[in-house]
């Protein structure tokens, strides 16, 4: 395979043949009109053809020049594409975040978008709750559970707390929802399979029920918070998370005591490299809108 031209000389061609003086591309490329002759006449030898025919008045292409001029214009068309494509993904912040937290998040995400269109961000959802920046190119991760490692830079956004909800209509019928003892008679709505939320708020309740198992379960906390809202049940929810369906009234809290568990949710990013400034903005104000619930 013959070698190919180098770039720098095609793109000297390039500006030579759209203006067809080399004075004047010279002025373009910012080099003298020698070192323009030069890489054209370097060009010509590399090809084994003339490009151009040197008149006094000026530059032709040649028959060569001609075919070749399109050909050049795309590839630096194909290039500044890529430049402009390849870079505006770069400038997208990659967070990722479980879907757990979708509730509180997705609405903020909504919100930020408006503020800095300039700024946008995109969004990964898992049911994993953890990240490792080693593997998973984001820039930063919302992560629920412990306090992360030392080795990522990390902002609490907030502590998980357990409480009961429903919709106002449902605790406003017929069955009684006055006292914890009450949801013996009413369907528990679980956000996971393994019943942990509801066995921990019922256990600092200090009420034991029957009913327990015999409850719907969902494979997230945005599903059962969904089915409790169009009075299917009682579901148990984190307080942390629902604070806008609350406020909206399409859930309420049948009961004031609210359980924490000892996890909560974090915004961590890698050490190094250091965040960059759009990075850092948003890091910011996502903790100032989990501070201000």
């Amino acid at each position: 395979m013959k070698r190919l031209p180098p770039l720098p000389a095609l793109h000297t061609f390039l500006i030579t043949a759209q203006c067809c003086n080399f004075t004047r591309a010279a002025e373009q490329l910012h080099i003298t009109q020698g070192a323009v002759s030069r890489q054209i006449a370097g060009l010509e030898d590399h090809l084994g053809y003339e490009l151009f025919i040197r008149q006094a008045r000026g530059l032709d292409l040649t028959a060569e020049g001609r075919e070749w001029l399109p050909r050049v214009q795309q590839i630096f068309g194909l290039i500044g594409e890529a430049v402009e494509q390849i870079g505006a993904k770069r400038e997208t912040l990659q967070l990722k975040a479980p879907t757990c937290v979708m509730r509180w998040l997705l609405p903020r995400l909504m919100q930020w978008q408006k503020e800095r269109p300039d700024v946008p961000v995109e969004l990964t959802t898992t049911v994993r709750h953890g990240v490792d920046f080693h593997r998973e190119q984001f820039d930063a991760a919302v992560i629920y559970g412990v306090p992360p490692e030392t080795s990522l830079a990390s902002h609490r956004l907030f502590d998980e707390q357990l409480t009961p909800v429903c919709s106002k209509p449902y605790l406003e019928g017929p069955v009684p929802l006055q006292a914890p003892e009450d949801l013996e008679q009413h369907m528990l709505l679980h956000p996971t399979r393994d019943e942990r939320d509801w066995k921990a708020w019922l256990a600092s309740a200090d009420v034991h029920l029957n009913n327990v198992s015999k409850g719907q379960h969902f494979e997230t906390l945005d599903l059962a918070m969904s089915m409790a809202s169009q009075g299917t049940g009682v579901a148990i929810g984190d307080w942390s998370l629902i604070g806008d369906d609350l406020s909206a009234g399409r859930l309420v809290m049948p009961f004031e005591l609210k359980v924490k568990t000892g996890l909560g949710y974090y915004l961590v990013l890698p050490q190094k490299p250091a965040p960059s400034p759009k990075l850092q903005e948003l890091l910011g104000w996502l903790v100032e809108q989990a501070q201000a619930r």
